[in-house]
């Protein structure tokens, strides 16, 4: 009689259950770079500090996010990207408890930057993670979700963050995390598989140049309206710093082409078409979408009179419709040629944006102004996961965490391109259509909440009409790039599903 014991079966990936786990975490952490902007007037009374001191608090938050996304990517690689997510969304979660125990504007600037960090070691996984779990054939679905993720959460940041001021104070805009973030360490530790890791020699030098030059580029661009484009420090210009820091950046490059080790960035990514096409779109989404929201806040808010809260709610059809048709684009992806849809989506949303820019005027009825959100709700479904979605169709899983750090910071670095240059375009289009002294006076008296004299609305309101052609102009361009990616190949092994190293 055989005495031979069966072989224990491998352990079953659950592909969506892991993904609705990494989900959460990611959309927590994307609300965060939106949620604090509406708290800031009341950061600044209860913690009895200065603006330019509180503002710091969402530059410190975007600067420890964006400058490590290439290195974290590749810790992915290295150590697996589940232990990376639970390590960064612990992180996350501490870091938001202190800052809403913070009782000082220096303990808040300190506590965001570790809630910067952890959100960097986070993003990076989620992608990494679906580019390696789910078949590349039935990828779209997945992708679609991970994408409308990424801008529905840009909405959502806003009204969240106006209810939770309203009702309990500033504090609890940062203690919202905390059980979430348990919540979804626990979801994640059940249902997100170890997976093979890849045996790397990191890249220390690389870890250098491209930190320092990251930090450079995205601190001076980022922070330049701030010292009006001039001197920072003796010496030390803005312009100074971006371009020193662009220099070593094409430093990093060079390195990583030229060392004989094995390099953070593996620039045989790039050789992927379709990888370096959606790298170069996915930069002026990231401006564009950034770039939008601000001019219409200010609209809503200092010509139509409106709280926060209630100028957040203008963008909920975009908000309901990009989720609810997340999934049927995600079958259309899997199913066709997604190229096109991508293309359709970008072009969709420079659609919407036009009508904004015709539709802004005092005295448009608001119920009129639902009809550009609406149509950029549909936009949003149709860019995100097909974008995502081609971008890294043919990466192989050792390159994923790679992959998905070059994506994602290309996406943050158009962010803050797209922060920057909105607020200097607005600020030029104000004092153009009002002159400096009425514009700086009727903004000042209004403050956030508060409504324009009318003989300013009419040229406020053409001031912000005209700030918008700046998201459309980059979304245009991204819609032209995107002309250029390749049909997916038909077979690919590249991607096989993964059977994780433990249960």
């Amino acid at each position: 009689m055989s005495t031979n014991t069966p072989a224990a079966p491998k352990p079953e990936i659950r592909p969506w259950p892991a993904l609705w786990s990494l989900v959460l975490g990611f959309f927590m952490i994307l609300v965060d770079t939106t949620i604090v902007s509406v708290a800031n007037p009341s950061i600044m009374e209860g913690l009895g500090t200065t603006m330019v001191a509180t503002l710091w608090a969402t530059s410190a938050y975007l600067l420890a996010y964006a400058v490590p996304l290439l290195i974290t990517g590749r810790l992915g690689d290295r150590f697996g990207p589940r232990r990376i997510y639970l390590i960064g969304l612990t992180v996350f979660t501490l870091s938001s408890l202190a800052c809403g125990l913070s009782g000082t504007i220096e303990a808040l600037i300190i506590a965001r930057v570790f809630q910067g960090l952890g959100a960097a070691l986070m993003t990076p996984q989620t992608m990494a993670v679906i580019t390696r779990i789910f078949p590349p054939r039935n990828r779209g679905s997945a992708m679609a979700v991970w994408g409308v993720t990424a801008g529905v959460a840009t909405l959502v940041g806003p009204i969240l963050g106006g209810v939770l001021l309203d009702g309990f104070g500033w504090e609890w805009i940062f203690f919202i995390n905390v059980p979430v973030g348990v919540v979804g360490f626990i979801l994640a530790l059940r249902f997100v598989p170890k997976l093979e890791t890849h045996a790397h020699r990191f890249d220390w030098i690389g870890v250098l140049l491209s930190a320092a030059g990251m930090f450079m580029v995205v601190f001076g661009i980022q922070e330049g309206e701030s010292y009006d484009w001039g001197q920072i420090w003796g010496p030390i210009s803005v312009w100074s710093l971006i371009i020193v820091g662009a220099l070593v950046l094409v430093l990093f490059v060079f390195w990583q082409r030229v060392q004989r080790g094995e390099p953070l960035l593996p620039l045989e990514v790039f050789r992927d078409r379709n990888f370096s096409v959606g790298t170069g779109t996915i930069t002026t989404v990231g401006l564009a979408v950034t770039s939008m929201g601000l001019p219409l806040m200010f609209y809503f808010q200092l010509v139509r009179g409106m709280t926060p809260t209630q100028s957040a709610l203008m963008l909920v059809p975009m908000a309901l419709l990009s989720a609810g048709l997340a999934r049927p684009v995600g079958l259309l992806i899997d199913r066709t040629d997604p190229r096109r849809i991508a293309t359709f989506g970008l072009t969709l949303v420079a659609v919407g944006m036009l009508l904004y820019y015709f539709l802004l005027t005092p005295d448009m009825p608001l119920w009129v102004l639902l009809v550009p959100s609406a149509v950029l709700g549909v936009a949003n479904a149709c860019m995100w996961g097909p974008l995502a979605s081609i971008t890294t169709f043919s990466l192989p899983p050792h390159l994923a965490g790679a992959g998905s750090g070059v994506y994602n910071t290309s996406r943050q670095v158009g962010a803050v391109l797209g922060s920057a240059a909105i607020a200097a375009l607005m600020q030029a289009r104000i004092t153009a259509e009002l002159g400096g002294a009425a514009g700086g006076a009727g903004a000042g008296e209004a403050g956030m909440s508060g409504q324009l004299p009318e003989v300013a609305r009419e040229g406020f309101s053409t001031a912000m009409g005209q700030s918008l052609l700046l998201p459309v102009a980059a979304i245009v361009v991204g819609a032209i790039i995107s002309l250029w990616f390749g049909r997916r190949p038909a077979k690919t092994n590249t991607n096989p599903i993964e059977v994780p190293v433990e249960a």
